[in-house]
């Protein structure tokens, strides 16, 4: 069984930076996908940034140039560090592993970003 376990989320101020963490657990195969999900009040669930076991990365227009994505392949650990961040940042953020055919969730995240 996988487990993902996710800590980092919390309140900063507009313009802040905050770093999420996503650890893997379980029966972990390659080649994997893991990633960042966010979901807003009233809003669908909505990518953030993804990174595969191999290093190619994908992010959504709305985050690039102020979110990196990274990865300990040993570890089976995701990391999204968020700069820069905005009101619209606000959301519910989840971690995320795919490997064909399955994919799982983490619990989610709380990133509130209000003054």
């Amino acid at each position: 069984q996988v487990q993902l376990v996710e800590s980092g989320g919390g309140l900063v101020q507009p313009g802040g930076s905050l770093t999420l963490s996503c650890a893997a657990s379980g029966s972990i195969f390659r080649p994997n996908i893991m990633g960042w999900y966010r979901q807003a009040p009233g809003k669908q669930r909505e990518l953030v940034a993804t990174m595969s076991s191999g290093s190619s990365t994908n992010y959504a227009d709305s985050v690039k140039g102020r979110f990196t994505i990274s990865r300990d392949n040993a570890k089976n650990t995701v990391y999204l560090q968020m700069n820069s961040l905005k009101p619209e940042d606000t959301a519910v953020y989840y971690c995320n592993l795919f490997f064909r055919p399955d994919q799982y969730w983490g619990q989610g995240t709380q990133v509130t970003v209000s003054s």
